[in-house]
């Protein structure tokens, strides 16, 4: 069975009171932040499949081409798969993506399943499909399935957040800070939030958008 489900605000005030017991810096990065927000998205094939279209692309480019997409009528695992490839890349779909979507509408996936399966059997079953790593798997937990104890330490800005708030000496790789986050479960996808919350601030007061 999976663990705890973040469904709303009071389920990330509960969080944030247990990680401020846990860890007081925790307090300090709450003050300059506010709440930080629920994040909540819809599970399913077209939210991975929104997640391998946008990876290393712009916010802008990658809403760009998933609006052809949906133009097109290319957002479900039949279309995809149906659509020749000059389809696809009309919609700006690089070559190895359309792989990664094909890859993913072919896989079967049984979602309504997965809402209720392991954490680790979630990122396991997604990372077995081609274009989907553990960062994408973990997100997917933590924001279409709303798993409260995920915590997605390969984000650049989670490591970068947690060497500012720690006051660490460079930014910590993935593996040393998912050490770190061990003491904040069960509630690590409340502290992945907080954090990213409070990169956002002080890059903000750096003068970097």
């Amino acid at each position: 069975m999976s663990g705890r489900i973040i469904e709303t605000e009071a389920c990330i005030a509960e969080g944030l009171a247990c990680l401020i017991r846990a860890e007081s810096r925790f307090s300090r990065a709450l003050e300059l932040t506010g709440p930080p927000p629920l994040r909540r998205r819809p599970d399913g094939f077209a939210a991975l499949a929104e997640a391998i279209v946008s990876q290393q692309l712009s916010v802008a480019s990658a809403d760009a081409i998933l609006r052809r997409m949906r133009v097109a009528g290319l957002v479900e695992e039949g279309a995809i798969l149906r659509a020749e490839e000059a389809e696809l890349r009309a919609c700006g779909l690089s070559g190895p993506k359309i792989r990664y979507l094909r890859a993913l509408a072919a896989a079967g996936i049984d979602y309504h399943r997965l809402r209720s399966a392991p954490d680790e059997e979630v990122i396991a079953t997604l990372t077995e499909i081609t274009g989907i790593g553990r960062w994408t798997a973990e997100i997917y937990a933590m924001f279409s399935l709303g798993r409260a104890d995920v915590f997605a330490a390969g984000d650049l800005a989670l490591q970068e957040a947690a060497r500012m708030l720690f006051r660490l000496p460079a930014r910590p790789p993935e593996r040393q800070l998912r050490e770190m986050a061990a003491p904040w479960s069960p509630w690590r996808g409340v502290a992945a939030r907080l954090l990213w919350a409070y990169y956002r601030v002080c890059k903000q007061r750096e003068g970097i958008r």
